[in-house]
């Protein structure tokens, strides 16, 4: 899929086949994260989620993209733009009989890059829907100021997120740089000049 020039931190859900592909921009004394992605016909995106300090906008470059922002859904097609504001809970999916195909920025860039890197890992180490809850809960405690997924209401992830931690803690889960959403392996996207396309 990769029409960068340098490298990109590559992403894969193996099981819903989503990619991603990020890197980082400095380019006018701003950093920005580019991204590009494809999802299969009849596949969901990530959860309900919020990025509490980035602000997300797409272009769709083929099929049909689904998006349900603060309750409101939207469909782009094929050159249509999406703009997915700063804490404004949303999530999106591919409807269509055909691959989505987007590509787009997020911007000022603070973590997304290394949370979608560790959320991958965790989602990778599970079965479908159920990633496991000991490190969900360490990359959500990590990135609550800048990201947050709404997999629970509010009450039940304030309760649920600090025990499995703690669990995970003391069950040494959380050893050495193997498990799933280490933040010693999960740092991000390469950073690229402003000149390369």
């Amino acid at each position: 899929m990769s029409r960068h020039s340098t490298p990109s931190l590559r992403l894969e859900n193996r099981h819903t086949g989503e990619v991603l592909e990020l890197r980082r921009r400095h380019q006018d004394g701003e950093v920005t994260l580019e991204l590009r992605g494809t999802l299969p016909p009849h596949q969901e995106g990530p959860p309900r989620h919020i990025h509490h300090q980035e602000d997300e906008e797409g272009t769709v470059t083929a099929g049909t993209l689904s998006v349900e922002v603060e309750g409101r859904r939207l469909d782009a097609g094929p050159g249509e733009s999406v703009v997915l504001p700063r804490g404004a809970a949303h999530r999106w999916w591919n409807q269509g009989e055909v691959p989505l195909a987007f590509e787009g920025r997020a911007r000022p860039v603070v973590d997304l890059d290394s949370y979608l890197q560790a959320i991958f890992e965790i989602l990778n180490a599970g079965p479908p829907n159920r990633p496991p809850l000991i490190y969900l809960a360490h990359a959500a405690l990590r990135h609550r100021h800048t990201q947050t997924v709404l997999v629970l209401n509010g009450p039940v992830r304030a309760l649920l997120f600090p025990a499995a931690w703690l669990l995970g803690t003391l069950l040494g889960r959380y050893r050495g740089t193997s498990w799933p959403g280490c933040p010693a392996r999960c740092r991000g996207a390469p950073v690229v000049p402003a000149t390369d396309a």
